[in-house]
């Protein structure tokens, strides 16, 4: 999935990517996922002024435990893309993904700016991260779970195991006995 600037450049129109991506490779080594479906890319890319503004929609089902209770939980994620990409005119600006300059006379303040040396740019590593990035960190299977009995490991969704849960720490108990008074 590449763009070409100088051929950007001398289009007028739109170039439009709509491809789907296989992410086993990428997905392979990830405990945290049980599963997951092929990822599809729609993206615009359009030559504004000095710099390419590649920005569209990446679309991906996982499915991952639920942080709580284990159960496992499918979810269709609708991630936005917008990354914005410039010819670096000499050797003192940075050409890797970590550093960014500003322009706030041409462009939006705050906006990332990728300079880059070749006229060919794979788009494929910015969209694994927007991806990897807009994953949750703390899947649920609802905002409601309960989680797992702490004592017996019964799903507390499913229903109540009558274990008895002392909150109080051992450690603490004597400094309960102080606030009681």
């Amino acid at each position: 999935m590449f763009i070409r600037l100088r051929e950007l450049a001398q289009k007028a129109d739109t170039v439009h990517i709509d491809e789907v991506v296989d992410l086993t490779d990428v997905f392979m080594q990830r405990n945290d996922l049980l599963g997951f479906g092929p990822l599809h890319v729609k993206l615009h890319a359009q030559y504004q002024g000095e710099v390419a503004e590649v920005t569209g929609e990446l679309s991906i089902e996982v499915e991952q435990p639920c942080s709580r209770c284990l159960v496992p939980v499918k979810q269709k994620h609708e991630i936005p893309f917008h990354e914005t990409f410039a010819r670096a005119a000499d050797e003192s600006k940075p050409d890797d993904d970590d550093e960014f300059e500003y322009h706030e006379d041409d462009y939006h303040e705050n906006e990332e700016i990728h300079y880059v040396k070749d006229e060919k740019i794979e788009l494929l590593p910015y969209v694994l991260e927007n991806v990897v990035l807009a994953l949750p960190l703390v899947p649920l299977c609802g905002e409601d779970c309960q989680g797992l009995c702490p004592v017996c490991g019964t799903n507390r969704n499913e229903h109540a195991c009558g274990c008895k849960q002392d909150t109080t720490d051992p450690r603490l108990a004597g400094l309960a006995d102080f606030f009681k008074e």
